[in-house]
């Protein structure tokens, strides 16, 4: 497994797909997180934003390689290891981008709830916003391997499927994104640090329990 990783993830930076995603993160950043913001709030749209960026990555990754590629990957690891590999080096892409986010948000950002005044722990405030991040990290993560390769083979059907499953992901009630967000922003109304444990064990469910699927899928699809 480990060779298989690092073949995914030399295989995704050398092919500079994953720039689009990080751009289009950077960009939502720069618009929706502004410098002395209140830090809860800033950190709840950190973690939203890198939803569509995580699905967007796995994408990428489950649809990267040339056929005669992924034929002979598959042939010597197994198409479902190989699959996997592809599904852990985008989730990981995408904690990575996160986490840095996650530094860089504290930092510019003020230390106070939603009224300016009150202080909220500056470590306290970070640690949630990283367990927020990585739920919607994984919860992307799930979206994507759900509308990719081999779920979904067709773009036309797999594009509009991601952009409406991550919607719901984000807005839909009972969706651990949602509970992370939600729970950040609402802390910062009352300026209480809220981690979302739940939200994070509940996303790694749903994550596994989509990534097997396509898993699945990819073992009873090959070539």
């Amino acid at each position: 497994m480990t060779a298989l990783l690092r073949y995914q993830s030399a295989l995704l930076v050398r092919s500079q797909r994953w720039l689009p995603p990080f751009l289009l993160y950077a960009v939502f950043l720069a618009v929706g997180v502004q410098a002395g913001e209140p830090l809860l709030d800033s950190l709840g749209y950190t973690a939203a934003f890198l939803l569509p960026v995580a699905a967007w990555l796995v994408r990428i990754c489950a649809g990267g390689e040339p056929p005669a590629a992924r034929s002979v990957v598959a042939a010597a690891a197994g198409p479902a290891r190989a699959h996997l590999a592809c599904v852990l080096v985008a989730t990981g892409a995408a904690a990575a981008f996160g986490t840095a986010a996650t530094v860089v948000v504290t930092l510019v950002s003020d230390p106070v709830g939603s009224d300016h005044r009150t202080r909220v722990p500056v470590l306290g405030a970070a640690g949630a916003g990283l367990l927020a991040v990585l739920t919607c990290a994984l919860l992307g993560a799930a979206v994507g391997a759900l509308t990719a390769w081999p779920v979904l083979r067709s773009p036309g059907r797999g594009v509009p499927a991601l952009l409406l499953a991550v919607l719901l992901a984000l807005v839909g009630t009972g969706s651990p994104a949602q509970a992370a967000v939600s729970g950040l922003v609402g802390g910062s109304r009352s300026a209480t640090v809220r981690p979302p444990v739940l939200p994070l064990v509940a996303a790694a469910l749903v994550c596994a329990a989509a990534t097997a699927l396509a898993c699945v899928l990819t073992s009873r699809r090959a070539p």
